[in-house]
């Protein structure tokens, strides 16, 4: 963290507190990954289990106190049926761009990019869903 000085109005000089870039990256990942698990109605004794992980351990990740490994992050997004891109996103480790999905001209993920990118679909369920999404859009 860096520290710097600020003046009270009443004249009194006090320290002010800026977070590391790095930090407040971990700090996201780690309140994204308590958002998913518990989206998923997992506890943080199930996560670890599914994970052989530590409880303390990922409580610490989800605190953003420790920066886990990108093992730990294949490990955490299998358990929560994320892609393993999508947490690396999320540390900051990968931009959306980079992961080798398709974007469009905003720079954001199309939704036939997002669900080709699903690792949960399987081919058939992904084209199934492509073509229902493309048929929702034919104005005739």
């Amino acid at each position: 963290m860096l520290s710097g000085l600020s003046r009270l109005s009443s004249g009194q000089v006090t320290e002010a507190t800026v977070k590391d870039p790095w930090d407040m990256q971990m700090e996201a990942l780690g309140a994204f990954i308590r958002s998913t698990r518990k989206n998923a109605n997992l506890s943080l004794r199930q996560l670890a289990e599914k994970t052989r992980l530590s409880n303390p351990y990922l409580s610490q990740v989800e605190r953003g106190l420790h920066q886990p490994s990108v093992r730990v992050i294949r490990l955490i997004s299998d358990a929560l049926n994320v892609s393993t891109e999508t947490l690396l996103i999320q540390a900051g480790l990968l931009h959306a761009t980079e992961s080798g999905q398709q974007a469009n001209g905003a720079g954001t993920m199309t939704a036939e990019a997002a669900i080709e990118a699903d690792e949960g679909l399987t081919p058939e369920q992904k084209k199934a869903l492509i073509a229902v999404y493309q048929s929702m859009l034919r104005t005739d």
